[in-house]
């Protein structure tokens, strides 16, 4: 199992232990804060930038 499936597998996990200890409106801010910021920052990149950043996902998955 690679270590991007593991770290996802976590966070699903922690995900759900959130709606357990804290209140739901609170778990679900949290959850959608964590897939929110990494699509923002993407989304401010320049057009070059996010073709880099393709390119270098595209390399890591040959080695």
């Amino acid at each position: 199992m690679s270590t991007q499936t593991k770290v996802a597998i976590g966070g699903v996990v922690v995900g759900f232990l959130t709606l357990f200890v804290f209140p739901w409106w609170l778990s679900l801010l949290i959850i959608l804060g964590a897939l929110g910021l990494p699509l923002a920052a993407y989304v401010m990149l320049d057009p070059s930038q996010r073709k880099r950043v393709r390119a270098q996902g595209r390399k890591r998955i040959g080695s």
